[in-house]
């Protein structure tokens, strides 16, 4: 098949099916609300419009149209070379986390200010706060050892009124830590998500970005930023996912009962049999594997539960039937 008859799908029936990015992207309609997004967008050899997804200024204009369009959000930016993810993405594991907590409200999607969600890693660009606060009514708090990550969160909740009394930062002065210093006396959370640096030093994170590059075809130069931004803390640490995954699951273990659905993606596929041991070996009630497909990409968060069947249903009455 030629390039030129290349076809493409109306619509990415991979996505979750309240994810509202399952249609191609209208650039019409999304430089009529963002127009600094018009200089990035051209005719594709497809015959389509898009943008060039190899230049960092172009998806980052590319997200701050979505996030207007999509969910209202007028102010948005981030520093240079911070991570700009992928909206349809962090928008599944949202959606899919509320399917989560359907299981244990009788089916029902559990709505409003009254679930409280912890981001581990909120990162400069706060997207699981925004999308989570705009489809669900939840309220979170969102933690990161970065304190310019911290800061540029900030300006987009306090730029967005909507999102003010929504969305909180605090600052996780412990790089060893992940829940302790973040987690108040008595606070307690419906849900933690967290999008964990998955490489296990930079030049491994370089190497990944590499095959980034090939896989788009793109020739790689001086000017190349990493994985289109992302800061150290963002894409690696020591030990890589396994490791800090693994620090996770023996501290929320302290906390058994400040949480009731933990939860973390696993981007490695090869690092889930030995997250099922030390889950196991924690005594935790029930694991689930939820499993996501975007395009060609397969991701999976993994979430555990200390609460018993008594415990949950306690916890339901108490918080979700108010």
């Amino acid at each position: 098949m030629t390039p030129e008859s290349k076809i493409f799908p109306e619509e990415k029936i991979d996505l979750h099916p309240r994810n509202k990015h399952r249609l191609r992207y209208d650039f019409k309609q999304l430089c009529q609300t963002c127009p600094e997004l018009t200089t990035f967008v051209s005719i594709n050899k497809y015959k389509n419009e898009s943008i060039d997804f190899s230049n960092p200024r172009a998806v980052k204009m590319l997200n701050k149209a979505l996030l207007d369009y999509f969910y209202g959000i007028k102010h948005w930016d981030i520093p240079a070379n911070y991570l700009c993810p992928p909206i349809p993405g962090r928008a599944d594991y949202i959606h899919y986390a509320a399917d989560l907590l359907s299981t244990s409200n009788d089916g029902i999607l559990p709505k409003g200010s009254l679930i409280k969600v912890l981001d581990i890693g909120i990162g400069a660009n706060c997207v699981y706060p925004i999308i989570g606060t705009k489809e669900y009514g939840w309220k979170f708090v969102g933690s990161d050892i970065d304190p310019m990550a911290i800061q540029s969160a900030k300006k987009i909740i306090t730029e967005n009124f909507s999102l003010t009394e929504m969305v909180e930062c605090r600052l996780q002065n412990n790089s060893v830590d992940v829940f302790k210093g973040i987690m108040q006396p008595n606070e307690a959370f419906d849900l933690s998500i967290c999008n964990p640096p998955f490489h296990a030093s930079l030049a491994e994170a370089e190497a990944g970005t590499e095959r980034k590059w090939k896989n788009l075809r793109i020739k790689k130069n001086n000017n190349t930023k990493l994985n289109f931004g992302g800061q150290n803390s963002e894409l690696w640490c020591k030990g890589g996912e396994e490791n800090f995954v693994r620090k996770m699951i023996e501290q929320s273990a302290q906390l058994p009962t400040t949480c009731f659905w933990y939860s973390t993606l696993i981007s490695k596929k090869e690092n889930l049999a030995k997250i099922y041991v030390q889950l196991k070996n924690v005594n935790v009630f029930d694991v689930r594997t939820i499993n996501m497909t975007q395009g060609q990409k397969i991701s999976r968060f993994v979430a555990w539960t200390f609460l018993n069947e008594q415990q949950q249903n306690d916890w339901r009455i108490k918080r979700w039937q108010k």
